[in-house]
C-alpha cells in the first residue's frame, strides 16, 4: 500500500513492480522513482476531479444544520437568508431543478417541515441563500420569522421530481405565483449563466401588488442582459396607476401571448398556490399543451 496525500491510499494487490518487463533493468532507486511518479499522477488526477466535481454539503437521508450568517429584510413579510456551508470552499451540492427540506418549529413548539428551493447555484461557493415569504399563520413562516443571525437551520436533500440538463428543451414557458418564483429563478439562473445553453425562457409572474414581486431587481437585470433569451411578463391583481403589464389573473390569452406554442421540444412549468396551479393546468389543457409538455413543482 502506498500512502498518498488527503488520507488516500493506493493499493496494488498481488503486484510486484520488479516482475514487470520494464523493471528488469531498473535499479531499486529508479524503480522507486517510477512508483513515486505514478503516485503523483494519481494525486493530481484526484485533485482535478475534486475541483471539477466538489462534494456536496447535503445528505438526502439525514438533516444537517447550517448557520444563518446574514438575514436581509426585503419587505414586511419577505426576507433573504444566507447560510454558511461547512467551509469557505464548500458547495451545497443541489442539482438544478431539485429542492431541500427544512425543519423548524411552529408557534406552538411543534416540529414542522417544508420544502424550499435555494436561489443560489453550486457556482456560489461557501454559502446558499433562501428567499422566504413569511405568511401570518404559516407554521414554517413562524420559524423563519424568529430566526436571527447565528441560529442554525436543519436541512435535508436533495429532493424533487424535476431534473434539468442543458438543451433538454428549446424553450421554457414558466408560470409562477408569489413565492413560486424560487424554483423558476434557480432554473433561469442556471440557463442564462451558462453560455453554452441556448434555451429561451418566457416567464409569466403573478402577484397582488408591485411590492409583492420577489427578486424583481434580479429578473430585471436578466431581461436587460439577455434580451434574446429571457423575457418576463408581470401580472398584478392590484396594479398601480401607471402599469403596462397584465391585470387581474393569468388568463388563457396571456399564456398564449407570452409562452411558447405547444410543440414537442418545449415545456411549460408552473408553481404557485394550489388554486392557481389548478386553474393554470385547465388553461394549458385547453390551449393544447399535452401532459408531456407540462410540469408542476
Amino acid at each position: 500500500m502506498l500512502e498518498l496525500p488527503f488520507n488516500m491510499a493506493l493499493r496494488f494487490p498481488n503486484l510486484d513492480f520488479k516482475s514487470l518487463p520494464f523493471a528488469e533493468n531498473l535499479n531499486t532507486e529508479l524503480l522507486g522513482g517510477v512508483v513515486a511518479l505514478v503516485a503523483v499522477g494519481f494525486t493530481v488526477a484526484y485533485i482535478y476531479y475534486r475541483t471539477k466535481h466538489p462534494k456536496g454539503s447535503l445528505d438526502p437521508k439525514n438533516f444537517k444544520e447550517f448557520k444563518l450568517i446574514k438575514k436581509t429584510q426585503l419587505s414586511h413579510n419577505v426576507a433573504r437568508f444566507r447560510f454558511a456551508l461547512p467551509t469557505p470552499s464548500s458547495v451545497l451540492g443541489l442539482p438544478v431543478g431539485k429542492n431541500i427540506l427544512a425543519r423548524g418549529k411552529d408557534s406552538q413548539g411543534e416540529e414542522v417541515m417544508r420544502s424550499y428551493t435555494p436561489i443560489t447555484l453550486d457556482s456560489d461557493i461557501g454559502y446558499f441563500e433562501l428567499v422566504v415569504k413569511m405568511y401570518p399563520n404559516g407554521k414554517m413562516s413562524h420559524h423563519f420569522r424568529q430566526m436571527k443571525e447565528g441560529d442554525y437551520l436543519a436541512v435535508r436533500g436533495p429532493k424533487g421530481r424535476f431534473s434539468y440538463k442543458p438543451g433538454q428543451a428549446r424553450a421554457f414557458g414558466m408560470i409562477a405565483g408569489g413565492s413560486g418564483i424560487t424554483p423558476m429563478f434557480q432554473l433561469i439562473r442556471a440557463i442564462l449563466e451558462n453560455p453554452k445553453d441556448k434555451t429561451k425562457v418566457h416567464l409569466v409572474y403573478a402577484n397582488v401588488t408591485v411590492d409583492d414581486i420577489l427578486l424583481k431587481e434580479e429578473l430585471d437585470n436578466f431581461t436587460n442582459k439577455f434580451p434574446q433569451r429571457f423575457e418576463v411578463y408581470h401580472v398584478l391583481n392590484k396594479p398601480p396607476e401607471q402599469w403596462n403589464g397584465g391585470i387581474g389573473f393569468i388568463s388563457k390569452e396571456i399564456i398564449k401571448s407570452h409562452c411558447p406554442e405547444p410543440a414537442h421540444d418545449i415545456q411549460i412549468l408552473r408553481c404557485g398556490p394550489p388554486p392557481m396551479n389548478k386553474a393554470m393546468a385547465a388553461h394549458l389543457d385547453a390551449l393544447g399543451y399535452t401532459s408531456n409538455m407540462q410540469f408542476e413543482f
